[in-house]
């Protein structure tokens, strides 16, 4: 018989550096917690190093993710997926947005091909970004697959505002880590 749902789910120390009673109201904030996230995921060996995190627009914490590819057997595990996913999960809505209100996510490092697909869709009007994809392909050996040559323009005519570099030292940091480290999530 053929399975009739999916489970993943993210590594239990989570709660130990994602505060929901805090609210992150710098760009800082909101990057430095996906930043802990993706160094916290491979310090505790649970995945690669990449942190992400989605926002209300007073700064709340709605989720987080944390990749979790090689643990979960499944390549859509992505730490922005995650993130998205449990977002809309606790928001029981497939678009974050939809309802009014502004959502962010912040991730430490730029999404590739598959998570800039999600983001198009995801409804968030934000995207705050730590490494850039160029950071990620010459510190690690992920390969962050094609976008659109004006990719940040696309998304912000679809009206999600896009800023980057944000912490991008810290980031880079975590991904030469990563990258020393010799391992493969």
């Amino acid at each position: 018989m053929l399975p009739l749902q999916i489970h993943l789910t993210l590594p239990p120390w989570i709660g130990d550096v994602a505060d929901e009673s805090h609210a992150y109201v710098s760009d800082d904030e909101r990057v430095g917690l996906a930043i802990a996230l993706s160094r916290h995921n491979i310090e505790s060996g649970h995945g690669g190093p990449f942190g992400a995190a989605v926002f209300n627009a007073e700064g709340r914490l709605i989720s987080v993710g944390v990749n979790q590819v090689v643990p979960q057997t499944c390549s859509v595990a992505h730490a922005e997926m995650m993130a998205y996913m449990t977002a809309q999960q606790r928001l029981s809505t497939f678009r974050l947005n939809e309802q009014g209100g502004r959502y962010t996510l912040a991730t430490s490092a730029q999404p590739c091909c598959q998570c800039y697909g999600a983001t198009i869709w995801a409804g968030i009007d934000e995207l705050l970004i730590g490494a850039r994809s160029e950071d990620v392909e010459e510190l690690t050996e992920f390969d962050e697959g094609p976008l659109p040559a004006d990719w940040m323009g696309e998304l912000e005519r679809r009206g999600i505002a896009v800023r980057r570099d944000i912490l991008r030292d810290q980031a880079r940091s975590v991904l030469t880590a990563y990258g020393s480290s010799g391992a493969a999530y």
